[in-house]
C-alpha cells in the first residue's frame, strides 16, 4: 500500500483534482452526516488543499486556511477521511502533515480549529485545547479548539 501527500495552492489544483476533493466533502458531510449545507464557501480560492492518496485514490483531505479567513489564526478544516480508509488511521497522519504544513506555509504554530465534539479527545491527543462552549454548525455539534 503506497500512501502519499501533496499539498497545493487552489490555483494548482488541477480540475480532476478539485472533482475528487469536492466529491469526497459531499460523501462525508453531505450524505453520510445527513447535513446539507454550502460547503463551497468561497474559501477554497484562499487556501491550501493538503490531499491523502492511498494507491492513487483520494483517501483523506484538509484545508489549510491562513490567517484571516476563518479565524485570526490560522485554521485546518473540512478533515474527511473517506469511509473506505478509516481502518488505516490516517486521521492522525492527516492532522499531523496539516499542522505541520500549517506551521510552514503560514509561519505561525498558533492553529484554531471548529471541531465536531464528539472528536475532541482526537484533537485534544494532537495538542489542540478547547475555547469557548460548544455551538451548533448546521446541526452538528462543534467546539472551537486552539493548538498553540
Amino acid at each position: 500500500m503506497r500512501i502519499e501527500f501533496f499539498i497545493k495552492a487552489f490555483t494548482e489544483l488541477n480540475t480532476t483534482e478539485l472533482y475528487q476533493i469536492l466529491k469526497l466533502r459531499s460523501e462525508v458531510f453531505v450524505v453520510e452526516q445527513h447535513c446539507a449545507y454550502q460547503d463551497i464557501d468561497d474559501k477554497d480560492q484562499n487556501s491550501y488543499h493538503l490531499m491523502c492518496f492511498v494507491n492513487d485514490h483520494l483517501a483523506g483531505y484538509t484545508r489549510l486556511l491562513p490567517p484571516g479567513v476563518s479565524y485570526d489564526e490560522a485554521s485546518i478544516g473540512r478533515v474527511v477521511v473517506g469511509s473506505d480508509f478509516r481502518r488505516l488511521t490516517l486521521g492522525k497522519q492527516l492532522m499531523e502533515n496539516s499542522i505541520a504544513s500549517c506551521e510552514e506555509l503560514f509561519g505561525s504554530s498558533t492553529i484554531r480549529i471548529g471541531a465536531q465534539t464528539y472528536l475532541k479527545k482526537f484533537y485534544n491527543a494532537l495538542g489542540f485545547i478547547e475555547t469557548g462552549e460548544p455551538y451548533d454548525e448546521d446541526g452538528i455539534p462543534h467546539i472551537e479548539m486552539v493548538k498553540i
